[in-house]
């Protein structure tokens, strides 16, 4: 019988299998999802928020056990796991506190002897199909607000964090979901697209890499469905010539190596204004030289193991074809001792002397490596950030927040930081353009995406 395999980066052991879901099982949790779905959206969201806060409760419960189980599956040192968990609970309940005014009628202008209004309707299934990265994170942006409007969800976790899966399920099982409503189901890649292209479910949230988002995308074909994307990133960062120095070292540092480098909106490319070039790639550094690299259950760890060898290979590959063609690389590898070539323990780089003929500054790296370029001025900065197929987010580091805000209309992205990095407001709409794709999570216009309007109009009084 066909398994999911979560092999552990750690050691390379097998952390845990299971076994595929089979096609009656997929039908049956499709058929409970919309027996469940037609009672619960007709529930009071106060009674669906009841029941999500009780979700959201029981995941926190279990926090001594899942910081060193997701360490054990992707990698990123105990130390931050907690952190996972926080965001999970902060996007959580914020959606919850305002689904009631997201989801309230919509009540244009009156007209005598009329009432008019817009309704916001759950579509019915919502597929929800996360990845191993950030796989709380991503997994609770779709998962509560589709439940708080209404919907049922079904959830397909990555072979890499199959235990993730596993966490939601016996959340909501804990919080004592109506039978059906939400299930985590084991599936493989081509029972994913026939899951989508059956039309059984009507709408997918995927997160995930461009080439799986087209395949997603070609399931999804003539089916009708709502499909939300989220995909890949080259995620800049410009630094003015007006910036605070050290504040930019500091959280730049960060935004590129947190989590190994694996983030969609980590930090792959730098551009420094030429008066603190030299300044900057000194401090950063010297930073990076600071950094940990072990065992991600050692407490001391502040840099992990990529999620497998092929992807740590793929990085190393990059920084070698941008050496080999005049880029410097500013980190010895020998100097952080766990790193071991062939294995997913690999140092974090620092390179100059890049250009975007460069893959490592045209591709998604997902890795621990950075390429930072002397800019002149605002014009090659913004020329430079819009030179890339993706576009999630984008940081400005400056001290003068009009120039931001004149800056911020030119780049192509979905959304644009000033001081800060690598992090998503669960308030705003997370989104993208060109290649990182389609839709948008979370805040007002995250429900927007979960519903479908449906417009009441009657007149009151047909004898006069």
């Amino acid at each position: 019988m066909p398994v999911f395999t979560c092999i552990s980066p750690i050691d390379d052991g097998v952390l845990a299998t299971r076994p595929f879901a089979t096609e009656d099982e997929i039908a049956a949790a499709v058929t409970a999802a919309r027996a469940a779905q037609r009672d619960w959206r007709n529930q009071p969201i106060s009674a669906r928020a009841e029941l999500c806060h009780a979700f959201v409760d029981a995941m926190l419960s279990m926090e001594d056990e899942i910081v060193p189980e997701l360490a054990r599956q992707m990698g990123r040192p105990v130390r931050y796991g907690a952190g996972e968990l926080r965001g999970f609970a902060e996007r959580a309940r914020h959606m919850i506190a305002i689904a009631d005014s997201a989801l309230a009628r919509i009540v244009p202008d009156a007209i005598a002897g009329f009432e008019r209004y817009i309704t916001r309707e759950p579509l019915g299934v919502v597929l929800t199909v996360a990845p191993w990265n950030y796989p709380f994170l991503t997994a609770v942006n779709s998962i509560v607000p589709a439940l708080m409007a209404g919907n049922a969800v079904i959830l397909k976790h990555a072979a890499q964090t199959l235990l993730v899966g596993e966490r939601f399920q016996k959340a909501a099982d804990m919080a004592v979901f109506p039978a059906g409503l939400f299930r985590n189901l084991a599936l493989s890649h081509d029972q994913t697209s026939q899951l989508i292209g059956s039309r059984t479910v009507d709408m997918v949230c995927f997160t995930g890499s461009v080439e799986a988002g087209k395949v997603i995308e070609g399931a999804a074909s003539g089916g009708f469905i709502n499909v939300g994307l989220e995909l890949g990133g080259k995620d800049p960062a410009y630094v003015r010539a007006d910036a605070n120095l050290d504040y930019a070292v500091e959280n730049l540092v960060d935004g590129a190596f947190f989590n190994s480098g694996q983030s969609c909106c980590g930090i792959e490319r730098i551009y420094v204004h030429e008066s603190l070039f030299d300044a900057f790639v000194e401090g950063f550094v010297a930073l990076t030289q600071s950094y940990v690299l072990g065992d991600p259950l050692d407490a001391a760890t502040t840099l992990g193991p990529m999620v497998k060898a092929s992807a740590a290979d793929f990085v190393r590959g990059q920084i070698k074809d941008a050496v080999t063609g005049g880029a410097k690389a500013h980190i010895d590898p020998a100097s952080f001792a766990a790193d071991v070539p062939g294995t997913p323990y690999m140092a974090p780089q620092v390179l100059t002397n890049v250009s975007h003929d460069m893959s490592v500054m045209r591709d998604e790296s997902f890795g621990p490596v950075v390429g930072i370029m002397k800019v002149c001025d605002d014009a090659e900065a913004i020329r430079l950030m819009n030179d890339s197929p993706y576009g999630l987010s984008a940081s400005i580091w400056s001290e003068d927040a009009q120039a931001a805000e004149r800056i911020s209309r030119d780049i192509e992205t979905g959304t644009v930081f000033l001081n800060r990095c690598d992090y998503l407001d669960p308030a705003l709409a997370w989104t993208g353009v060109k290649d990182t794709g389609r839709g948008a999570t979370l805040g007002v216009l995250g429900y927007e995406h979960l519903t479908r309007p449906k417009s009441h109009h009657f007149r009151l009084n047909t004898k006069g």
